[in-house]
């Protein structure tokens, strides 16, 4: 990196402003307050995903009390919160908690060197307003980065894309003056994204069609929380929240264990409750039976219902076919029918990165992380002094997120206790054996297998395991010891740290 790069340098460098990077940045500031912190974000605004989104209709599909997080509250009636009441909550937390002078905005990160000789990071940061390049260092890097590319979604190569005289759309790249209403609609997908647009869209456009190519597990559920909205007026917001989460928590665990045991007997309830809410004359055999067992891909939420009323509405339908091509007025299908549409919105799917699409080298040598095995599910065989932020795919993101953080927060204070710079997950001698598998060697949705190849390895055995369990999770990282012989601690020379760095606080870091 160039030396003339204007250089800054903190203790712990956080990577995003979405959920995660606010919630490490809170854990930081409550736990590990004598490290100095930033946060870099890449866009202009806070929220991650909550932000980039701005689809209709866009919501969580979470109840607020496991995504929201541990230490705010969440107090709005509705469980189930759109994309705006998510972002004042966010706005919220970072404004009581002063983490909004410790974000840099528009701070692209492009690359990441690690030294093991100083214990620090060096990366170089592109201004995306003028393209000028910084360089922030650091002891310690943490990537809440999320797990999808925020450049671009997933879109197939649709033949005959070109001929489609109408608009297509990409429900990440949203433009803020569709108008849809009066329009006939085709969404490409099954996904969470798809089943939130229909019934959003049915409101005002002619007519929208859901096309699949194989259907999905939907439930649904009313969007309020009528057990905490009744505990927060008898007990206080705190301890009504602790008990909604810990109710939601235990319940979210408890489904996902009972249909992952028993899966032809979920399959039979979840289709059931289909056909309640859909009548005895639709074919929901075609629709909304898949051929997987629950939960091998995610399960959709439906609040209130709502894409089952847009269907016995008439305003939405749903079709299970394959396309064969675009053409001027809509979609041929390999059943021979045609979908006439005004506007194509491709719902399909996401582009998963690994550590946000940032070149990390260590040492002098590129790191690739598909070579490496996740420890914990937060951090890398051989790579040191960095975490990163996976969230479960079985439960609210947010719920993984938090003990994430201040797992972090304990690896930082081990250091500081025993005097060292530097922590590397390392194998054993003994895990030499391990049988590679998948790190979500669970699921099966599209996005998930296009870049199985791309991300890190999990074994057999742990700490180099990711169950997506959160119980599991919550022993391992607020009660197992953080020097567990797998995690190496190793301290660098004095004369050596930091050399020629000024911190946040305008300290001199000594030659």
């Amino acid at each position: 990196m160039d030396s003339s790069t204007p250089r800054h340098h903190v203790d712990v460098l956080v990577v995003g402003a979405g959920i995660s990077g606010i919630g490490q940045a809170y854990h930081l500031q409550a736990q590990s307050p004598d490290r100095t912190y930033v946060i870099l974000e890449g866009r202009a605004d806070i929220g991650g995903t909550w932000d980039l989104f701005r689809y209709p209709g866009i919501r969580s599909d979470s109840d607020m009390h496991t995504l929201g997080y541990e230490f705010k509250p969440w107090n709005a009636e509705k469980a189930i919160a759109d994309g705006p009441s998510i972002m004042t909550y966010l706005r919220e937390t970072i404004a009581e908690s002063g983490i909004d002078r410790h974000i840099r905005f528009n701070h692209l990160v492009r690359r990441a060197e690690g030294s093991s000789a100083t214990a620090t990071w060096t990366v170089d940061v592109e201004l995306a307003t003028t393209g000028e390049h910084l360089t922030y260092t650091c002891n310690f890097l943490s990537m809440c980065s999320g797990y999808y590319s925020y450049r671009h979604g997933h879109t197939p190569d649709f033949t005959g894309r070109e001929r489609f005289q109408g608009e297509i759309i990409h429900p990440q790249q949203w433009p803020e003056d569709l108008d849809y209403a009066d329009k006939r609609v085709v969404v490409i997908g099954s996904g969470a994204t798809a089943m939130t647009l229909v019934p959003a869209l049915a409101e005002t456009a002619a007519h929208v069609t859901m096309l699949q190519r194989s259907p999905t597990y939907v439930a649904a559920g009313p969007d309020v929380d009528v057990i905490a909205n009744t505990l927060r007026k008898v007990l206080p917001d705190s301890v009504a929240y602790d008990v909604t989460r810990w109710k939601n928590t235990k319940l979210q665990q408890f489904m996902y264990k009972r249909m992952r045991a028993n899966p032809d007997k979920a399959k039979s309830y979840l289709v059931g409750r289909v056909r309640k809410a859909l009548g005895s004359d639709y074919d929901v055999d075609t629709h909304f039976t898949p051929t997987y067992a629950p939960w091998d891909q995610r399960l959709c939420l439906l609040p209130n219902g709502d894409l089952f009323d847009a269907i016995n509405a008439g305003t939405a339908s749903v079709v299970t076919d394959r396309i064969v091509t675009f053409d001027e007025t809509g979609i041929e299908l390999e059943s021979g029918d045609h979908l006439d549409a005004d506007i194509i919105v491709t719902a399909t799917g996401l582009e998963m990165v690994t550590l946000g699409e940032v070149d990390f080298v260590v040492d002098g040598e590129p790191v690739d992380f598909a070579q490496t095995w996740s420890y914990k599910g937060f951090a890398y065989s051989d790579v040191p002094n960095l975490a990163s932020t996976f969230g479960y795919v079985n439960a609210s993101w947010t719920l993984r997120a938090d003990l994430i953080a201040t797992y972090t927060c304990r690896l930082l204070n081990h250091m500081t206790e025993t005097h060292t710079e530097i922590c590397t997950p390392r194998l054993r001698p003994s895990d030499a054996s391990m049988v590679a598998r998948p790190m979500l060697d669970h699921l099966t949705s599209g996005y998930v297998q296009r870049a199985a190849d791309r991300f890190p390895k999990q074994g057999d055995r742990e700490p180099w395991i990711n169950p997506q369990d959160y119980g599991k999770d919550r022993k391992m990282f607020r009660k197992e010891p953080v020097d567990d012989g797998v995690m190496q601690f190793t301290a660098v020379r004095s004369d050596v740290l930091g050399a020629g760095q000024v911190d946040e606080r305008g300290r001199q870091i000594a030659v």
